[in-house]
């Protein structure tokens, strides 16, 4: 049986065809339509899950057993961490929360504390910069308020 694989990518389609048509309903930019806008990166996801769903429905795996004991309380532990990030991004911020939250995430795939932290920093400082600034597409500021 390979119900899982299917049973995810169907809900992972149904996700992606929300994202995307929600994506589809932010406001045209000032000035008329433009080849970026804020609508592009949504949507981009949103066909990358949706290929990705519709690749698990026809071409699943073969089925695993669940993980347990110390792995399935690590996935738990990713999870909790995207929720949080998710939750706090507005008010706190992109930059915080994801310094943060990829610094978590490469501590706990066994990198030192000081470089998850400074990759954590790295990374959310380029994709500040490459989306607010290259791409013209506002991340929250939350409590720093840069801009």
């Amino acid at each position: 049986m390979r119900i899982n694989d299917r049973l995810f990518g169907a809900l992972f389609l149904l996700l992606a065809v929300a994202y995307g048509w929600q994506a589809q309903q932010f406001p045209e930019p000032m000035g008329g339509s433009e080849a970026i806008g804020p609508s592009t990166f949504p949507t981009l996801l949103a066909v990358v899950l949706g290929l990705g769903s519709l690749y698990m429905m026809l071409k699943p795996d073969e089925d695993e057993a669940w993980p347990v004991g110390k792995t399935l309380v690590e996935l738990i532990g990713i999870i909790v961490i995207l929720v949080v990030y998710t939750a706090l991004l507005e008010t706190v911020g992109f930059v915080i929360m994801t310094t943060l939250s990829v610094a978590l995430l490469s501590w706990r795939m066994q990198a030192p504390p000081l470089k998850a932290l400074m990759t954590g920093l790295v990374s959310a400082v380029v994709a500040f910069v490459i989306f607010n600034y290259g791409l013209e597409l506002t991340l929250p500021d939350g409590i720093l308020e840069l801009g």
